[in-house]
């Protein structure tokens, strides 16, 4: 019998888009965990102190179905407090959280107008949505306003404006007060997804959005395994959306709860975002020297965060550049289409507290010197 499975990977092979598992080895450069605190030794602490108690290894079900724990609810309690939102709900991943909040907020009377750089679980969230989606040129302003007059023109209800707070491959910054201002003017929701800026940009860390705190309209998305180097993802929002989710959001409803342990770890990072200032500016510092040092072998594109994406252009060029420089101890990634738009395969370098200035002097001149084989 012909495995037409197995022609499908051949075909990515030959196309060079076929994805691996690889375990981790080498120098830090692709992680999100921006940081350190998948590592952070209080962190770990809190867990063991944990487990000589009485808390929990699973949830056990649903949190509707005796999976709701004392361990879920303070987590929720502090989030919410230290987010400066009305409510918060903790679900085990940042691509269910989307999937929920689009599925479940948004009607069939609804619009949702998105950036065009959305992550695939906003866009997964919204291809399932029974509303109406609307696309806009990323970061285009006058695009996001003419997709929401159109939006209106064809009868929608309530609109609703998708955007990332920095978008995960290009490293850019959403203007975020412009989308405020539009919103505002339009009576519109705003669904901020924060992954990339939650910790690290943004008040005290605590993303963009909490620069609008208090706005009934807006509504943050908090994923736990980037800068707070756990699991899980928290939505920040009013009293009667959160309500409403738990009622009516089915990836929330039928899924098993994260276990009371990833609360109690989520629940200790916050705490040390919150405590330790200089983790960020560290953070700050490091990336802004990774970039100054890169820069001359590279255009940097729009990139102001821990994101530095290495345009190369073809996916296989991309790739081969990603493996030399694997095989030289530096763990960099190739990302390739459909993940990026055509030809405009990169090398996504991403700055963490894992590394250090001698580790990006190290990757800079591995760099250069692959460039030069590459082009000879």
């Amino acid at each position: 019998m012909a495995n037409p499975f197995q022609d499908k990977l051949n075909q990515l092979s030959r196309l060079h888009k076929r994805r691996a598992l690889i375990p981790i080895q080498g120098i830090d450069f692709s992680s999100n965990d921006y940081l350190a605190l998948a590592s952070h030794v209080g962190i770990r602490q809190s867990l063991v102190d944990a487990l000589q108690g009485e808390i929990l290894l699973g949830a056990g079900g649903s949190r509707l179905l005796r999976g709701n724990h004392i361990q879920h609810e303070n987590l929720e309690t502090f989030a919410a407090d230290y987010f400066g939102a009305e409510a918060c709900l903790f679900m085990s991943t940042g691509y269910l959280a989307n999937l929920a909040i689009f599925t479940s907020l948004p009607t069939r009377t609804d619009a949702i107008v998105f950036d065009e750089y959305s992550h695939a679980s906003t866009k997964e969230g919204i291809h399932a949505a029974t509303s109406k989606s609307y696309k806009f040129a990323h970061n285009d302003m006058m695009s996001c306003e003419d997709a929401l007059k159109r939006a209106r023109k064809n009868g929608a209800k309530t609109v609703w404006i998708a955007v990332e707070s920095v978008y995960s491959m290009d490293g850019d910054m959403c203007p975020l007060d412009q989308i405020m201002d539009i919103a505002n003017r339009h009576d519109a929701f705003v669904i901020v997804d924060e992954a990339h800026a939650t910790g690290i940009h943004g008040p005290e860390g605590r993303g963009l959005s909490a620069a609008f705190e208090g706005q009934e309209n807006l509504l943050a998305l908090h994923t736990c395994g980037k800068a707070l180097g756990q699991s899980g993802a928290l939505v920040t929002m009013s009293s009667v959306l959160k309500d409403y989710m738990v009622n009516c959001a089915r990836s929330f409803i039928y899924t098993t709860a994260p276990s009371p342990l990833a609360a109690v770890a989520v629940h200790q990072a916050l705490t040390v975002v919150r405590d330790e200032p200089e983790r960020r500016r560290a953070l700050e510092d490091l990336s802004v020297y990774t970039r100054n040092k890169i820069e001359p072998l590279f255009d940097m594109n729009t990139s102001t965060s821990q994101i530095i994406p290495l345009l190369v252009g073809k996916d296989g060029d991309a790739f081969a550049l990603a493996q030399k420089l694997q095989y030289q101890g530096f763990d960099i990634r190739a990302i390739r289409t459909p993940t990026v738009p055509n030809n405009t395969a990169r090398l996504r370098l991403s700055v963490t507290l894992n590394v250090s200035s001698n580790d990006v002097d190290g990757l800079a001149q591995a760099l250069e010197q692959a460039l030069e084989r590459m082009q000879t």
